[in-house]
Order: structure tokens, then C-alpha cells, then sequence
């Protein structure tokens, strides 16, 4: 029997190829239409593109909202068009926090669900798209993953650091609260 090797990558092609072949045995389309401008002052008259259901941020999204209400994906489609059309990609961390109950998620010690912790923007758009400055093609420059800010997922690295961060403050607050009771000439306990 031989091994795969099975890449962060592939993981991306997967998961957009399951959503589409679900929308596809639905017969959804694979964009949603845009939305008529009827007022052009309305609400809703920022955001009257057609979504590309097809993107890994859509099926993200889409993905996200079927596992969580336990639900068949086509009938968080509509969810998950309005999500991209409102806030983009960035909307995903938005929709990650709700959620889980309105917490702000921590991507240090929550993998990100857009770039599955890989800290970069899984698309792997060019600086052209992007718009970056001449300068950044000559530096170590990254694009990084809009929802999680490239947030390094590495929850035993970070518990360590934060548990002796939590270590240095107790040590300060206990250290001050004996000078203070000295200062004021309170009694010691014994």
C-alpha cells in the first residue's frame, strides 16, 4: 500500500470541490445573481454584484454555516452570498466569532478557517492583484491570510509564553500589594 501525502493545498481543493459538487446535485448555480439596484440610495445598493460560488472563501463560509447548524450546504448558500457580498473575505473571521457566541477567536490557539493555519492567503494572489508596492517583490514579502491577520497557529508555543506572562503579572501584583501594606503601616498576617 503506498502513502499519499495529503498537503494543506489539497485540503483547499477539496473542500472547494465538495461544495460545488453539492450545489451542482441541488442545480444551484455556481453564481448567485446579483441583486437588482431597485433603490440607488437603499441599503443595499453597495452590494449589488453576483458571487463567484466557486472561491474558497464562498464554500469557507458556506461550509462553515452547514456544519455549525447542522444543515445541507444549499441552504446556507443564501447565507453565505450575503456574507461575501457584505464583508468580503474579511467577513469570515466576523462569521467565525459569531459563531462561537460572539468571542473574539484567538487564531494563535483556533486554526483559521480560511488558511487552515498556514498563516498565508491560501488563493496565493500576485502583488499585481494585490496592488503591493514595487519595493516589496525584493523583501521577504508575504500575503497574508485576511481572516486571521497571519496569526501563527501554535497553541503549545503560545500556551508557554502565555502561562509565563500570567507567571511574571502574579509575581508583580503580589510583590506590590506587600509594599504597599507595608507603606501604609497595615499589620502583617501571620
Amino acid at each position: 500500500m503506498m502513502l499519499t501525502s495529503h498537503s494543506v493545498y489539497d485540503e483547499f481543493r477539496d473542500r472547494t470541490a465538495e461544495v460545488i459538487t453539492h450545489l451542482t446535485g441541488e442545480g444551484l448555480p455556481l453564481t448567485a445573481p446579483a441583486i437588482p439596484a431597485a433603490d440607488p440610495d437603499g441599503p443595499w445598493a453597495s452590494f449589488p454584484a453576483a458571487v463567484d460560488r466557486t472561491t474558497l472563501a464562498w464554500c469557507t463560509a458556506a461550509l462553515m454555516l452547514a456544519n455549525h447548524h447542522q444543515t445541507p450546504i444549499y441552504q446556507q448558500a443564501p447565507s453565505a452570498d450575503a456574507l461575501l457580498r457584505e464583508r468580503g473575505i474579511r467577513g469570515l473571521a466576523e462569521l467565525h466569532s459569531d459563531l462561537h457566541h460572539g468571542a473574539p477567536v484567538d487564531y494563535n490557539f483556533t486554526r483559521c478557517p480560511y488558511c487552515s493555519g498556514t498563516t498565508n492567503d491560501p488563493t496565493e494572489p500576485t502583488c499585481e492583484e494585490l496592488h503591493c508596492p514595487p519595493q516589496a517583490e525584493f523583501a521577504d514579502h508575504y500575503h497574508l491570510c485576511p481572516v486571521c491577520d497571519g496569526a501563527q497557529y501554535a497553541p503549545e508555543y503560545h500556551a508557554q509564553e502565555r502561562l509565563a506572562e500570567v507567571d511574571r503579572l502574579l509575581t508583580d501584583t503580589t510583590s506590590s500589594s506587600r509594599s504597599a501594606r507595608n507603606r501604609f503601616g497595615l499589620p502583617r498576617r501571620r
